[in-house]
């Protein structure tokens, strides 16, 4: 049975601490639904109605771009072990780049991961769970080190030139405001 709550407790925030995946799913009008797994040590649940979570270079960007033209956004997690358990956080959230003058204080509660493009700051205005009782059982996933190598074989230049060729607008030729951090305005 679903259950819902105003804000994170501390069994959610252990059960989140836990997960080594988790979902992300943002739109704006007109626009594809986007829904993208997450990994690495990237997110952070900084109050009752607070994450953070730390964008890392890929090959889209559609988040960036969604999240100006609607804010909303909803991060799942599920266990694949014991205990059966999925949880989503539903709120509005903002894109903050590294240009940002936010960008210092929010990227310091965060790992420092080679590739970080962007944090996303979000707001939760509710927390539910549901039983999970059909989502499988998996053997422990380990993290895959290729993103990380990757971003550090390109370098601070080699992921400006990335990012300016590759994110700079999403599928539906959004723009993800990505220029904060070639040093556009």
């Amino acid at each position: 049975m679903a259950k819902q709550f105003d804000g994170f407790t501390e069994d959610h925030r252990a059960f989140i601490a836990e997960q080594p995946l988790f979902f992300v799913a943002t739109s704006a009008p007109g626009a594809r639904l986007n829904l993208s797994p997450k990994g690495m040590d990237s997110l952070r649940v900084t109050g009752t109605n607070r994450l953070l979570w730390l964008n890392v270079t890929g090959s889209g960007n559609e988040t960036a771009a969604h999240l100006p033209l609607d804010p909303r956004m909803t991060v799942m997690w599920c266990s694949f072990g014991t205990r059966p358990l999925i949880l989503r956080a539903y709120g509005t959230a903002r894109t903050v780049h590294r240009g940002d003058a936010d960008w210092p204080a929010l990227a310091a509660e965060l790992p420092d991961v080679p590739g970080a493009r962007q944090v996303f700051d979000m707001t939760v205005e509710m927390v539910q769970t549901s039983c999970g009782f059909a989502v499988p059982f998996m053997e422990a996933p380990r993290e895959r080190p290729v993103l990380r190598n990757w971003a550090e074989q390109k370098g601070e230049a080699g992921l400006a030139a990335y990012w300016d060729e590759k994110n700079r607008t999403s599928i539906d030729g959004l723009s993800t405001g990505i220029g904060a951090n070639l040093g556009e305005d």
